[in-house]
């Protein structure tokens, strides 16, 4: 909790993630990097979830999220950059682009949905970095695992296997055009980051992620990314505490459930809101 009366750093960076549950899984890597980025605290603005939609509600399980361009991080941006009395960096990192097509919703829908995000984060003045679709890993699915992985992960999907690797293409594709209108980096996922189910990244190459999109910002500030030898023992005290936190806006078993922001605040004052 933050503590009363203690004063935050002046022009700290903004960073802003937006993805579904790779960027859930790996959040705790993220502020790492971020803050090594930064030689210091960041604000760290995010809207993931597994299965999270970038513009319709979703649910897994009992859990429920508004959609990502519906959702209140928008509204907290807003808010945080009226707060600064100065100028400060503002970086962003758009990823796990794809459930939307699991949900049934055409390639030509998911591709307006990120046009919207990169337009509504490049009118706030952030550097963008915005991942492709992981194109090789699909491409190595068969029939049989497909049919296991949609019994598993979402069982209402109607699409065969050929359709899923045919309008994931034609998202990836838009991906690239949009990152060249709205002036994004653009970062390739090789197929050998991926696990079995093809859409899940492996935990190790989460970092590899994370320092790609980071590599990517180094233009804002003029400062270049740089790990730390180890990580292990603050990275596991951030994820318990990064994996208790809860969205701004929930409904669980169909009761809407608010948690203040920003969910947590670590010990070098980087606060983490969760939308």
């Amino acid at each position: 909790m933050k503590k009363p009366g203690r004063p935050l750093p002046r022009s700290r960076p903004l960073v802003v993630a937006i993805g579904a549950s790779n960027l859930s899984r790996g959040l705790s890597r993220l502020v790492t990097i971020t803050q090594s980025w930064a030689l210091g605290p960041v604000d760290l603005a995010v809207a993931a979830g597994h299965g999270r939609s970038y513009g319709a509600n979703s649910r897994v399980w009992n859990r429920r999220l508004p959609s990502i361009l519906g959702s209140g991080l928008w509204r907290g941006i807003d808010r945080l950059l009226a707060a600064e009395q100065t100028e400060r960096p503002r970086v962003a990192v758009v990823t796990d682009i794809g459930n939307d097509l699991l949900y049934g919703f055409p390639s030509e829908q998911l591709t307006a949905w990120v046009d919207e995000t990169l337009t509504r984060l490049r009118q706030r003045g952030f550097a963008t970095v915005i991942t492709r679709l992981p194109l090789a890993s699909i491409a190595r699915v068969g029939g049989i695992r497909y049919q296991l992985l949609k019994t598993l992960f979402v069982p209402g999907c109607q699409l065969s296997l050929e359709e899923i690797k045919s309008v994931s293409a034609e998202v990836d594709a838009a991906v690239i055009r949009l990152a060249a209108t709205h002036q994004a980096t653009v970062v390739d996922q090789p197929g050998c980051w991926y696990g079995f189910d093809a859409i899940h990244l492996r935990r190790p190459c989460l970092d590899i992620l994370w320092r790609q999109a980071a590599a990517g910002w180094s233009g804002v500030t003029q400062r270049q990314v740089v790990m730390p030898a180890r990580t292990g023992r603050h990275s596991w005290r951030s994820w318990a505490r990064l994996g208790s936190a809860t969205a701004e806006v929930r409904s669980l078993s169909r009761v809407m459930r608010f948690t203040p922001q920003p969910a947590v605040e670590l010990r070098d004052s980087t606060r983490v809101f969760l939308y």
